[in-house]
Formats: C-alpha cells, structure tokens, sequence
C-alpha cells in the first residue's frame, strides 16, 4: 500500500513538473516570436544584451561593413529536402569589429565559391539578421567533431570558426553569429533566411500522461481494497 501511495505520488510529482515546463515553453515561444518581429537594433545593443545576460538569439540586428569572403566557414546543412552547406562568412564593420554571418545555404555541389562567383558581394553593404548565440560545448555525443582545418563544422564555436581566420591587427571577433535574413543575391546563392525556430512543445500531452497514470494506479488500488473489504467475512 505504501509503494502503491509513493508511486501515485511520484507520477502527480512528474505531471506538475510537466505543467511547469509547459509555463516555461509557452513563456519562451512567445519571447522569441515578439524578438523576431521586433525593429532591427544596432550591434552595439545586441553586444551590450550579450555582456548583461549571454541571451541574444533571435533579436533581429542590423550590420555595415564588406564580407571577408576568403574566410568562409561550412556547416551541413539540408534546406528543402536537398544536402548541402550553410555558408558563414565574417563580416569586417565599419567601426573594425568581426562577425560571422550566416549568409544561407548552397547546395552540396556548391561549395566551391568558385561556382558562384556572383553571389560573392564585394564592397561594403547594409544586412540584416537574426543573432544567434553558441553553445560552449558540443551539444552532443553524437554530434560529429568540428574540423576547422577544413573550414568544416557541425556545431557552432565562434572560437574555432576564427582558428586560421587573417583578420587585420585590433579586430575583436564579436562572440555571437548573425544568421542573414533573406535578400536577393546575384546568382541566387546563398539561400538566406533559413533560420530554423522550431520548439517541440509535448508537456501538455506529457502532463496529461503522467496524471492520467497516477489516476488510473488510484482507481485500480482503490478497486481492490474495495473488493479485499467486500470479501471479508
């Protein structure tokens, strides 16, 4: 009869903490959905909010300055069904800061910027995009090494991603990615505007799941005591 009351209350205990995560999720994807909506800041505000708080992502930011396109960086990627890369390449502002920008996906083929020369945007240029903060670790055991000396990654490190960069003498490296909205490219490559924001959201479901089976465990061993009882002489 105890493990039966301990186990109805461990299952309420799991239910509430669903509900809990459930408040939390719902919190989160309304934040994110005022950030991406909201006016384009500065990047002297997005670094300020990543010095006070290490939260940055999905605040739209506006960059000026001329793409280092010697120094881009490839991460697989897929993009409407099809196998390829998304193409970081660091931006040098005008005021003598360094950015990498996601500028979008190119198919698997395209790697080579050789094979598209038109989208390589020379001069200095107005973006806009969404910020976009890096793990400090790699996100899992799973997830395949990082290969800087290939300009081939998996996960995001800024640190990394600038290992081998030539970047001239008293740029800082800002330690946030900016992914680029979409805009027309000559050439039409790379794709941007392919952030990804999908936050699974099941705690309803879970909730209802683990209060479901403590209720169901209740039922069941107020059942039996009932049937013990009326079979007592």
């Amino acid at each position: 009869m105890i493990g039966t009351l301990v186990g109805i209350a461990i299952l309420c205990a799991l239910g509430t903490w669903q509900v809990e995560r459930l408040t939390w999720k719902n919190g989160l994807i309304a934040a994110i959905g005022e950030r991406i909506h909201a006016a384009p800041q500065s990047l002297d505000a997005i670094e300020r909010r990543f010095a006070e708080t290490g939260d940055v992502d999905y605040w739209p930011v506006e960059l000026r300055g001329r793409f280092l396109h010697e120094g881009e960086r490839y991460f697989l990627s897929t993009f409407d069904g099809a196998a390829g890369w998304n193409v970081y390449t660091p931006l040098l502002t005008t005021d003598g800061r360094l950015v990498f920008v996601n500028r979008g996906f190119v198919p698997y083929e395209m790697r080579d910027p050789a094979r598209r020369q038109d989208g390589q945007i020379e001069g200095e240029v107005t973006i806009t995009g969404l910020a976009r903060t890096a793990p400090t670790e790699k996100p899992g055991m799973f997830v395949p090494d990082n290969e800087p000396a290939q300009r081939t990654f998996f996960w995001r490190d800024v640190d990394a991603m600038a290992e081998g960069l030539d970047r001239p003498a008293g740029v800082r490296l800002v330690p946030f990615l900016v992914d680029q909205a979409k805009t027309d490219v000559p050439g039409g490559y790379p794709v941007g505007g392919t952030t990804v924001i999908d936050l699974p959201n099941d705690h309803l479901q879970y909730a209802v799941t683990w209060y479901g089976l403590a209720a169901g465990l209740a039922a069941v061993t107020a059942a039996l005591l009932l049937k013990d009882r009326r079979s007592r002489p």
